[in-house]
């Protein structure tokens, strides 16, 4: 300012500019979806792709609630936007702090200390497939940068461990460079797109999911307004296939069926929509009368996540899913009626509902179909499902894998829920050559009825909040048992280190659920278990109840044995499922079968 101007106009000029200074910087602020620190609700509107989020977190806060650190997190700074800190961690070889190891976690990467002073990668592949030269490459990466070994999980999907701070920038941009992404693995977005493990090739499916569960990964790949929902969220699409996808079990399942003339739709083959699975919280996915044209599930799925943005509670983790969303409506009186027609407002139109009875019977499961040789509906030709152990597989044996996806089968490997693959596509003339290479490989496609069910969590080894060593244990059980029983039906044994039921303990005939436990008087622990029993999915869908507390894990193989002991000398006949005879007794003569008494 030039000596012309009096001191009150100097000051009124420098009050000025000030004034038009804030002003931009609280407008550009909003732009970037950012506000003030102390978590006070914007006084501008919000636009842009963060702004369904943001307008949320504003009206929780002018209701008086307080925000979870997560949101407060995500509210000061978007992860996507954060990329060039993550960047200079790494370079500086160091490990994040909670908030930025939340927003890293938008990348696919997981801070698991005190379990491992590491990262955990984790990957999204839609419908849980692979190629060949996909799978070699995760399995380079994985022995460069990582502990040399992935785990498939109960998403089919796939991650890898014991990576360091130096290497997380180079496990992501390498998996982006064999055609693959991490993005959006973690934290509250919508996790992997799982889908039916013999899509295309199951010999009675009714629609092949790929295309569906590929044309909605990439509409989340391409949409940012569907990241930072108020706690992750999970979809599925089960094809009718025979080995169970549990699409009941996620917030939407899109699951197949035939529909037949004279329902006021056309015949053929729609998706029948459930909707908020969450079994750590025993609850299987709510019919909802609805179906939807297998066109149009993307749109209808896209809707629901929208409505669930703005009604999610962002106050309370604990209560932060899709199920407690419906549970509100259905307190205030509004149902599952009001819920949807929240979900067709989004939508701009109406749903396709239709009476039950006009739905043809689902194509029967077979629980084992994941595990050894079975024809597809492609003459001469056959998949093998391999056994990993709990899930586990170190490089060479993926590279093995892969070689043999190539050499003997269709170049792809399919990821399945139950923790274990499938190459396609071999032709009958060359399956002993694939079987033998497989067990050259130091695997087998070939599993008991006790192994061919067992799901087990990462554990304590390698996550902070199991309370056991799940997958070690899971062995434990599996070795003991193998050894003293003789099945001749699957049983499902899930082992799941917390309450976020990552191995859905409360769906398997028998789950154990990881629990510190005392021995003493100075309340010193050991690895221990809750134990539940008659959980199911699918057709035969429940929760499983529990018989047992606090079990020592020393204590779980003796205990699962007298428990498949007296489920094979009680059964009605060989044809009675575990399920139907856990139905049958009462709690307390589970238990006493458990301990070794009688009922």
């Amino acid at each position: 300012m030039n000596n012309d101007f009096s001191p009150d106009q100097k000051r009124y000029l420098e009050g000025f500019v000030s004034g038009v200074e804030a002003a931009r910087a609280k407008k550009g602020l909003a732009a970037l979806g950012l506000v003030p620190s102390t978590g006070q609700a914007s006084e501008l509107t919000p636009t842009g792709p963060d702004a369904p989020h943001l307008l949320a977190q504003d009206a929780a806060i002018k209701a008086g609630k307080k925000l979870v650190d997560q949101e407060k997190w995500k509210r000061e700074e978007h992860p996507f936007d954060a990329y060039a800190k993550l960047k200079d961690q790494a370079a500086r070889d160091e490990f994040p702090k909670p908030p930025d190891n939340f927003r890293w976690r938008y990348y696919g990467l997981f801070y698991v200390a005190p379990a491992q002073q590491s990262y955990m990668c984790r990957l999204r592949i839609p419908n849980g497939i692979l190629s060949h030269r996909q799978f070699s490459g995760v399995a380079d990466l994985a022995e460069r940068f990582g502990g040399g070994y992935a785990h498939v999980t109960t998403r089919a999907n796939l991650q890898i461990r014991e990576i360091a701070a130096k290497d997380a920038l180079h496990i992501v941009e390498g998996l982006q460079d064999v055609g693959l992404t991490t993005r959006g693995a973690g934290a509250d977005n919508i996790r992997n797109v799982t889908g039916d493990a013999t899509a295309g090739i199951g010999r009675d499916e009714l629609i092949d999911t790929r295309p569906y569960a590929r044309e909605w990964h990439f509409h989340i790949l391409n949409q940012r307004t569907l990241y930072g929902l108020p706690r992750k969220f999970n979809v599925a699409f089960d094809g009718g296939g025979a080995i169970p996808t549990l699409e009941d079990t996620n917030d939407i399942g899109f699951q197949a069926v035939s529909i037949a003339a004279g329902g006021g739709v056309e015949p053929g083959v729609w998706f029948r929509l459930v909707l908020g699975g969450i079994t750590g919280h025993k609850d299987l996915a709510r019919e909802t009368g609805v179906v939807v044209r297998p066109g149009e599930a993307t749109a209808v799925a896209d809707a629901i996540v929208r409505v669930f943005i703005s009604e999610g509670d962002r106050t309370n983790r604990a209560k932060a899913r899709l199920k407690y969303v419906l549970d509100r409506y259905a307190a205030e009186g509004r149902g599952l009626d009001g819920f949807l027609a929240q979900v067709e407002a989004k939508l701009g139109r109406s749903l396709t509902r239709i009476d039950a009875k006009h739905i043809l019977a689902r194509p029967a499961q077979d629980r084992q179909a994941h595990i050894g040789a079975h024809r597809q509906k492609q003459a001469g030709l056959f998949y093998l499902g391999v056994v990993l152990p709990v899930g586990r597989m170190d490089s060479a044996q993926m590279r093995a894998l892969s070689a043999i996806a190539e050499t003997y089968g269709d170049g792809d490997l399919r990821l399945t829920v139950w923790q274990n693959l499938l190459i396609s596509g071999i032709p009958e003339a060359r399956l002993e050559a694939a079987q033998a290479a497989v067990e050259k490989a130091g695997l087998d496609w070939r599993a008991s009825s006790i192994r061919a069910g067992l799901v087990a969590c990462t554990g304590s080894r390698g996550c902070k909040f199991s309370a056991s060593d799940t997958k070690a244990h899971a062995e434990q059980i599996a070795n003991w048992c193998e050894a003293r029983v003789t099945l001749d039906q699957p049983v499902n044994i899930h082992l799941t280190g917390c309450h976020n039921s990552c191995a859905q303990h409360y769906i398997g005939d028998i789950g154990l659920l990881g629990a510190r436990v005392a021995v003493n008087e100075d309340d010193d622990t050991v690895d221990g278990y809750h134990i539940v029993v008659g959980g199911g999915f699918s057709a035969a869908g429940a929760i499983a109840r529990e018989i047992l507390r606090d079990v020592k894990a020393e204590d779980a193989p003796p205990i699962v044995e007298r428990l498949l002991k007296a489920y094979l000398a009680r059964r009605t006949d060989a044809a009675e499922s575990f399920q139907a005879f856990a139905a049958r007794h009462e709690a307390p003569a589970l238990k006493a079968f458990a301990e070794g008494g009688e009922a």
